[in-house]
């Protein structure tokens, strides 16, 4: 696979990763300022964007596809280590000046930078060779829907490394058994093996935001979890064990199943107590459940 060599800028060159002053600059230059509905936050340290690609393990080959690029701070450095980029951006204003920063810091490999101008949620394909890594600062609004629609929706993405408020980072590498272990950290295992990957502080973004923020690791799965039932079924129980989650699961079931004797035939046939609660469970056992239902009529 063939792609433009690295070079490194002159002496007095600027360097192609952006920092303070030029985010500053460029958002100025555009009318930009970050929004909350947009959960934007954009990075202004050239030293944590290398470090989160570093983290990522992003590989000459990799394929890369980036969610949120903002002005283009991680984009860059993505750029530099990876074969390609693929940024997914649904702000007009950003979408619109991403190709001209690329081709202004980075002209030798702005042939090797694709934009997409939709909300994530609605991406269904990717222009270019498929993605083998998603690199990320989500928005935090939306960071785990979008998180899960990606690896759903782009099986070939092996790793991943996200940046997420801390909570929600916790949340997503949480194992059975932890007081955060919830719908996200089930699904997530549902396709990859997950775990936090470092923390960032708040310094390093502007606007500063008013949480800290953690990296999280996903890598995928050889196969989501052995099982005859679909991953929709699977899910639809995930999310009725945590919608009660203070309840048993024979009751917390009940509605899923159909009563609560149902939901206790289910787990029983599962090998699940129908004392145990949804936050004991691993996937694997999520997705017995599943296979079982309907098992009081067999």
């Amino acid at each position: 696979m063939s792609s433009s060599p690295r070079t490194t800028p002159a002496a007095d060159e600027p360097g192609p990763l952006l920092g303070p002053a030029d985010i500053r600059e460029l958002a100025a230059a555009l009318g930009v300022r970050p929004t909350k509905q947009r959960g934007q936050n954009f990075v202004i340290d050239a030293n944590t964007v290398r470090r989160i690609v570093r983290t990522a393990d992003v590989r000459p080959d990799d394929v890369v596809v980036e969610v949120g690029p903002g002005l283009g701070s991680l984009t860059l450095a993505l750029l530099e280590a990876a074969d390609r980029v693929t940024a997914v951006e649904i702000d007009d204003v950003l979408a619109a000046a991403l190709p001209s920063t690329i081709a202004a810091r980075l002209p030798h490999r702005a042939d090797r930078f694709a934009l997409v101008h939709r909300d994530a949620m609605r991406v269904a394909e990717l222009p270019g060779p498929a993605p083998t890594a998603l690199v990320a600062n989500l928005p935090y609004n939306v960071a785990v829907p979008v998180l899960l629609h990606m690896l759903e929706t782009f099986p070939t993405i092996e790793r991943t490394l996200v940046m997420v408020q801390s909570e929600v980072a916790d949340r997503l590498a949480a194992t059975p058994g932890s007081k955060v272990y919830g719908v996200p950290s089930v699904k997530a295992n549902w396709y990859a093996e997950v775990k936090r990957a470092g923390a960032i502080g708040r310094n390093v973004f502007w606007p500063a935001p008013n949480v800290d923020s953690g990296l999280v690791s996903l890598v995928r799965r050889d196969q989501p979890p052995k099982t005859t039932a679909t991953r929709e079924e699977v899910f639809a129980v995930i999310d009725a064990a945590f919608a009660q989650r203070r309840k048993t699961l024979r009751a917390a079931l009940a509605g899923w199943a159909g009563s609560a004797a149902a939901a206790e035939a289910a787990l029983t046939a599962a090998g699940v107590s129908p004392q145990a609660r949804g936050e004991s469970l691993t996937v694997e056992q999520f997705a017995s459940i599943a296979e079982h239902k309907g098992a009081a009529a067999q």
